[in-house]
C-alpha cells in the first residue's frame, strides 16, 4: 500500500525518489545465503519496482548486496557506521552493476542508498572523549570538549567525499553512461539524543544533493520551526578530516567504534522486529478464529 501511494512520485521522477523500504529479519545479517533467500523472497512477494529491501552492511552482507544488485533487486543498506565500510559497500554496488551489465542486462531502474547512521557515532565516541579530559596524565577537557559532537558530522562529511570521489572514477563514469544511478548516500539516526546539542544538529549540517535524510518527526517539526536550509554538507571538509585525525591522536580507534556500534546496531534491531513478528502472528491467530 505504501509502494503504491509512493508511485506517483517514482514514476514522475523517473525512479529518482518515491521508494519504500522493507526490513529483513536482522537475524540475517551475518547469514550471507539466508539474506538472499529472504530478500529475493520479499521482492516476489510485494512485487513493485519502487521497493527497497534493507541488507545490514556487515561484512556477510556485501556479497549479498552484490549479488541482489546483479539481479535488479533494489537494496537499502542499512547500518553503516564506518567509512572504510561504507567504500566497501560503494563497490559492491558497483559489482553488482557491472555484473548485470556484462549480461546485457538494463541498469536505469537498478536504485540503491547506503544509509549511515549517526547520532550513535557521538553518543559512543563522546563519553571515550571525557575519559581522556578526566584522567590522570591526559589531555585537559580543554582539548578534548571542541571535538565533542563533531565525530558523527565529521564521518558523514568524510564519507560525502568518498561518494564524490568515486562517482567522478572511471568505473561509476562507464557504468552511467549506459543508464547506472549513483546510490545515493542516506543520513539515518538523524535525531538529536544529547540535549546539550541543537535539536537540529544533524539536518542543519547534511543538507546536500543527491542525498536522503530519514529525519524523526519530532526532529523535522523542529527543523520546519528554526532550522537553516543551507546546503552545509559539501563544506568543512578540511575540518571534518581534523576531527577524524584529532581522535586518532587522543587513541580512539574510529574503526573498532564503528565496528562496536554495527555489532550493537545489530543486536538493537532484533528485539523490535521479534515483537513485531510475535504481534503480527497474534494477530493473524485472532482473525483465523
Amino acid at each position: 500500500m505504501t509502494a503504491d501511494l509512493l508511485r506517483p512520485v517514482y514514476d514522475r521522477l523517473e525512479g529518482g525518489d518515491g521508494y519504500v523500504s522493507l526490513e529483513m529479519s536482522p537475524h540475517l545479517a551475518h547469514d550471507s545465503a539466508g539474506t538472499l533467500i529472504e530478500a529475493r523472497h520479499l521482492w516476489k512477494r510485494v512485487d513493485r519496482p519502487n521497493l527497497f529491501i534493507k541488507v545490514p552492511g556487515t561484512w556477510e552482507g556485501l556479497s549479498a548486496i552484490r549479488e541482489l544488485i546483479g539481479e535488479g533487486i533494489n537494496v537499502n543498506v542499512t547500518l553503516l557506521f564506518g567509512i572504510q565500510r561504507y567504500r566497501s559497500v560503494v563497490e559492491a554496488y558497483l559489482d553488482g552493476l557491472a555484473e548485470r551489465a556484462a549480461r546485457g542486462l538494463p541498469l536505469e531502474q537498478v536504485a540503491s542508498v547506503a544509509s549511515f547512521f549517526l547520532s550513535r557515532i557521538d553518543i559512543l565516541i563522546d563519553p571515550l572523549l571525557e575519559k581522556r579530559s578526566k584522567g590522570a596524565g591526559e589531555r585537559p577537557a580543554q582539548e578534548t570538549a571542541p571535538l565533542r559532537g563533531e565525530s558523527a558530522i565529521a564521518c558523514a562529511k568524510v564519507a560525502r567525499e568518498v561518494y564524490r570521489e568515486i562517482l567522478a572514477g572511471d568505473r561509476y563514469t562507464a557504468l552511467a553512461a549506459i543508464g547506472a544511478r549513483p546510490q545515493r548516500l542516506l543520513w539515518a539516526s538523524t535525531g538529536t539524543k544529547n540535549p546539550a546539542f541543537s535539536d537540529v544538529k544533524y539536518l542543519e549540517a547534511l543538507i546536500g544533493p543527491e542525498t536522503v535524510n530519514t529525519a524523526p518527526q519530532e526532529t523535522l517539526v523542529a527543523y520546519r520551526d528554526h532550522g537553516n536550509p543551507a546546503p552545509l554538507l559539501d563544506q568543512g571538509l578540511r575540518d571534518a578530516l581534523r576531527v577524524l585525525d584529532r581522535l586518532a591522536e587522543l587513541g580512539i580507534d574510529l574503526a573498532a567504534v564503528t565496528q562496536q556500534l554495527e555489532d550493537e546496531g545489530v543486536k538493537k534491531f532484533i528485539q523490535p522486529f521479534d515483537s513485531l513478528m510475535l504481534a503480527l502472528e497474534q494477530k493473524r491467530q485472532a482473525a483465523l478464529n
